[in-house]
């Protein structure tokens, strides 16, 4: 929406993770040479933390759009709450195998015959394990009984593991030495700090071919690395709505009072006075959903209030909702307008 307003070619902050808008930050620098340096080893695993928002899947799908396909077959999967079975099955169909009505035996045996033609094939098979700090400890240790699948001294099967800072927790217990004999290298992604928090700004928005417009005061640059502590996400999120908010407005210079006032508004809608809230996967969905679309961190859509929320707040977000509303539809026929006489007059 405000893309054209401000002669954007796309949208610089959305949520989901892009490769192409790949920042290289001191941290995401340092954690994407841990993952060169597990490849360049080929056996083992790499251990990559981070917390919420913190940009590990955006380094990770960096690193499938630079690998050499010709060297390296990947696997990428996204686990939820896997049991020891369910991860067998979910690495082989991660793999392409086919798993419908296979039992874990014969799936075993099929991922070891796969592996081993990859091998042959002259390549090597790479498996990563993104939000890894959802497996049970019995998935995790069947991870660790299928890095044992090995050519002579060859290991067949290399794992990345990515996930939160309690993935840490979980590699620490009794019960994962001999998985952490195995880790080769781990690494915990930490925050952009301020300066860094500006550049990844710029970069995304020149990205997409800003020239200036808007105008992005210093202090706003402030006032963002305070409300997201130098989050990738929450920083995309903050720096999303108060695009629009200038979009709205019709101006052309950010403030820090401009950032102010869109952060009070996020806390409100987000039924928090935490900048942690940001953190809640769910906000992915709030991407394309301008100025009040999005989930809650308990999930529920924001526009709706509290179930003990009195006539009087009701009332008050209602209007609230339909004053941007009306505000975004009066912007869209002021640029409507304009191409529409022109398009009449071409007619005529």
């Amino acid at each position: 929406m405000y893309e054209s307003f401000y002669r954007l070619s796309g949208k610089p902050f959305q949520l989901s993770p892009d490769p192409d808008f790949y920042y290289e930050s001191r941290v995401h620098k340092r954690a994407y040479a841990y993952l060169e340096y597990g490849l360049y080893q080929g056996e083992g695993f790499i251990v990559i933390t981070g917390e919420v928002g913190a940009g590990k899947t955006t380094i990770v799908r960096n690193l499938l759009a630079h690998l050499d396909q010709s060297k390296v077959v990947a696997a990428h999967l996204v686990s939820t709450m896997l049991d020891a079975d369910d991860l067998v099955r979910s690495v082989c169909a991660a793999f392409g195998l086919a798993t419908k009505g296979t039992d874990k035996g014969s799936l075993l045996a099929e991922l070891e015959v796969f592996l081993k033609s990859v091998a042959l094939k002259g390549k090597r098979a790479l498996l990563i394990v993104d939000e890894a700090q959802n497996l049970t400890a019995r998935a995790i240790e069947e991870l660790r009984m299928l890095s044992n699948f090995q050519v002579g001294e060859r290991a067949l099967l290399q794992s990345f593991l990515v996930g939160q800072p309690e993935l840490r927790r979980i590699m620490q217990h009794q019960s994962m030495q001999q998985l952490r004999q195995r880790v080769i290298a781990s690494y915990h992604l930490g925050p952009l700090d301020r300066d860094e928090t500006q550049r990844y700004i710029e970069h995304r928005l020149k990205h997409v071919g800003w020239n200036g417009d808007p105008k992005v005061e210093v202090e706003a640059f402030d006032a963002v690395f305070a409300f997201t502590s130098g989050i990738p996400r929450r920083i995309n999120l903050v720096c999303n709505r108060l695009m629009l908010s200038g979009f709205l407005r019709d101006a052309h210079t950010l403030s820090a009072q401009d950032v102010e006032v869109v952060a009070q508004e996020l806390k409100e809608e987000l039924g928090t006075v935490s900048a942690q809230a940001l953190d809640d996967p769910s906000l992915r969905s709030m991407e394309d959903d301008g100025a009040t679309g999005g989930l809650t961190h308990d999930g529920a859509p924001i526009n709706e209030m509290p179930g003990d929320a009195t006539l009087e707040e009701r009332v008050a977000r209602l209007e609230n909702t339909l004053h941007v509303v009306l505000q975004m539809l009066k912007k869209l026929v002021r640029v409507i307008e304009p191409v529409t006489r022109q398009d009449k007059h071409a007619r005529g």
